[in-house]
């Protein structure tokens, strides 16, 4: 079945289904932001691109190059799997940094708001996020270079080319940006290289290469509002990913693709010298009032720096992956398809692995058309993490046309949409070397407690999602609006519980003085459950879009926070989580009310865009832990509503002054509002770049 949907739909999805697809023949909440809405909102980072995304979340600590996460429909940031090309970017255990992304040699971005561990593989709990790079796709090479400066000492510069001969297509881009945002200590540095290459062998086989290198310094001031001071740590992030892969068509019938995906990610992190004031060894902050989104307030200084550190680490993987898809009948296929990674963690960057671990995916998907009206896709994956007990996990995506599209009617299309399906997700190499069961294994007498207590290897980490949804196409497919209601449960959480709070979960008390200082143990689950709104439309040169999200969000298990609560003597009686979300209170940092905006106007010369990114209050935490000035909890505010809500509104513009030359300028944080998307840590203030780019070639 296929729903055209006017001009809004040009693009096919890669995350929500074996094989390529239009958005309108499957039902899974998808986002794509093609290459034109990348060059006229005028952004540097894949980050900001992402606030447009209804259902995330976007917090960055800091200015530009912060440590940044997205939290899609409540679940936590490690939930969501990374692809460039195909090839996973995540680090082991699926934590990503968004913030050295940059859209440099990025055509397009896709993010699913769902789970699915079916085709993407673990880390899949959440959502998966999909950039696309640019290919060449001109006789004569296309070149440009682009520069560009602004205020807080930022300037940026980018060189493309691309171009296809013969058989061969070719694409590289380099770009660098540099700032020094707007306190001490906290320039940022960032060097990607993007590149993809292609060859045409024989009439029937495409041969791909996918090529970023990303270098990054980040100037680390920690949250300047919560100590006063800056302090002087820095660090450095190396990632670089390789991508070869091939996809054949053997009938026409029948298509399959193989991939070979390389990362290798490389972290440095110095703190040079004590910062604040030295008093016992221990660097303390000054004297500062912290006041909360919820009304509470309280003075005092915190310990800002506990030492000198000088720490690498480094971790890599190397993949295969393959699928096939058979197209039965015109409206039935079948795929399938396996995965194997070699995953490794090296304490000491040039050293061999300290940990190793071999996983293997193999899955099957079914999509098919009934009635004319009705769209399925079904799926089945089982994964096998080394460490790990195995897992299935299920998928199922139903479009059901109410109304089929009628070119001629201002209500042209209905659809009636529902998702459901599980979730894995293995956590790091580390975790699972200091898991309950692991710890126990190194000594004999351990393993045998292990054995008679019936305690057996950690588990991944899951989660089950619903989605329900009703589209609406309007206006002969100028406008599409859809609603949905989604509700996510995440349980088999890995948190690290100490020693003496085991024997209070039914952990005999010779088993938990065999594990040293705590353990890992699958013990914390949460649920998010909410509703969606979002709307786009496009009137000639016109684009509007926009989104809301409304989230509930609670923790409903915990071993180590539900028995261990933090206390300020200033707020007496009201339990804190000072690391963590306690049981009951809504995770940190995913406010209940968020949106987003798009006005973007495009006619012959000029382009401009209107971004806004909206978010209401959200539950964090300061983090001051035992560490004011009488190593207490005195700066510890309560948790509910810490977080002030904010609004960040971005302007950009382009005019052709001639087929070769365009001037460009972009604007960030237009009111020049203060904000601090996570507590303690300040977003920048109003900031503006504008250059020239060159273009030649390209015919």
């Amino acid at each position: 079945m296929s729903l055209p949907l006017g001009p809004l739909e040009t693009d096919v999805t890669v995350t929500a289904a074996a094989n390529d697809v239009l958005p309108s023949q499957i039902g899974a909440p998808v986002t794509v932001l093609d290459a034109h809405t990348l060059t006229v909102i005028g952004k540097t980072d894949v980050l900001e691109v992402l606030r447009l995304v209804p259902g995330s979340s976007l917090v960055q600590t800091g200015g530009r190059g912060g440590t940044t996460s997205v939290f899609i429909r409540g679940g936590n940031a490690n939930f969501n799997k990374m692809l460039i090309d195909g090839i996973p970017a995540n680090d082991i255990g699926g934590g990503i940094d968004l913030s050295p992304f940059a859209t440099t040699g990025v055509e397009r971005i896709e993010v699913l708001r769902e789970a699915n561990s079916v085709i993407a593989g673990t880390d899949a709990l959440a959502g998966v996020i999909s950039l696309t790079s640019r290919r060449g796709q001109t006789r004569v090479p296309d070149a440009s270079l682009s520069l560009d400066g602004g205020n807080l000492g930022t300037h940026h510069e980018s060189a493309s080319v691309g171009g296809v001969l013969t058989r061969f297509d070719y694409f590289s881009e380099f770009s660098h940006l540099a700032t020094d945002n707007d306190l001490a200590n906290n320039r940022y540095r960032n060097t990607t290289y993007a590149g993809r290459f292609g060859v045409a062998v024989g009439h029937n086989t495409d041969v791909t290469g996918t090529v970023r290198w990303i270098d990054k310094y980040y100037g680390s001031p920690n949250g300047i509002s919560l100590y006063g001071t800056p302090d002087d740590a820095f660090q450095t992030n190396r990632t670089h990913l390789i991508g070869l892969g091939s996809q054949t068509q053997f009938t026409n019938r029948w298509q399959g693709a193989v991939r070979v995906g390389l990362s290798d990610q490389r972290a440095h992190f110095v703190n040079p010298t004590l910062s604040g004031q030295d008093i016992s060894g221990v660097g303390f902050g000054d004297t500062v009032t912290i006041t909360g989104a919820n009304g509470y307030s309280s003075t005092g200084r915190g310990v800002v720096d506990f030492g000198t550190y000088d720490s690498l680490s480094r971790s890599a993987r190397q993949g295969l992956y393959a699928r096939t898809t058979y197209q039965l009948t015109q409206g039935v296929s079948l795929s399938g398809g396996g995965d194997y990674e070699r995953e490794q963690a090296f304490s000491d960057p040039d050293a061999d692995p300290t940990t190793t671990r071999h996983n293997g995916a193999a899955w099957m998907e079914g999509r098919g058309a009934l009635v004319d009206r009705v769209s399925v896709t079904a799926g089945l994956g089982y994964a096998r993490i080394e460490g790990y007990a195995s897992r299935y996990s299920p998928r199922l995506s139903v479009a059901i046309a109410l109304r089929k599209p009628a070119s001629d009617a201002f209500w042209s299309d209905t659809r009636l949409t529902f998702n459901g399906g599980r979730g894995i997700k293995a956590t790091s190499a580390t975790t699972v070397d200091r898991s309950l069961y692991n710890l126990l294994r190194k000594t004999a007498a351990g393993a045998a407690l292990a054995a008679s207590a019936g305690i057996g290897p950690i588990g991944p980490e899951r989660g089950r999602n619903l989605d329900i949804g009703l589209e609406q196409g309007i206006w002969r497919g100028r406008a599409r609006a859809r609603v949905a209601y989604f509700h996510n449960e995440f349980f088999d959480l890995v948190e690290f519980v100490s020693r003496n709070l085991l024997p209070q979960f039914g952990v005999a008390s010779d088993i938990a003085a065999a594990v040293g200082t705590g353990a890992y143990v699958n013990s914390q689950s949460f649920k998010a459950h909410g509703a969606e709104a979002s709307v786009d439309a496009m009137f000639g040169g016109v684009r509007l879009a926009g989104s809301y999200t409304y989230l509930d969000a609670a923790v409903t298990k915990s071993l180590s926070s539900s028995v261990t609560p933090q206390f300020n003597p200033l707020f007496t009686g009201i339990p804190i989580g000072g690391f963590t979300a306690l049981v009951g209170q809504r995770p940190f940092r995913r406010p209940g009310n968020s949106g987003s905006l798009l006005i973007a106007y495009t006619h012959r010369r000029t382009d401009v865009a209107l971004t806004g990114y909206f978010a209401g209050t959200s539950d964090d935490s300061t983090f001051i832990v035992g560490s004011d000035i009488n190593f207490g909890n005195s700066l510890l505010l309560p948790n509910r509503d810490l977080n002030f809500g904010y609004q960040k509104l971005d302007l950009s513009g382009a005019y052709r002054l001639h087929p070769r030359i365009t001037w460009y300028a972009t604007v960030e944080n237009l009111l020049n509002q203060h904000y601090e998307p996570a507590f303690g840590f300040p977003g920048l203030p109003i900031n503006l770049r504008t250059g020239v780019t060159i273009a030649v070639g390209g015919r």
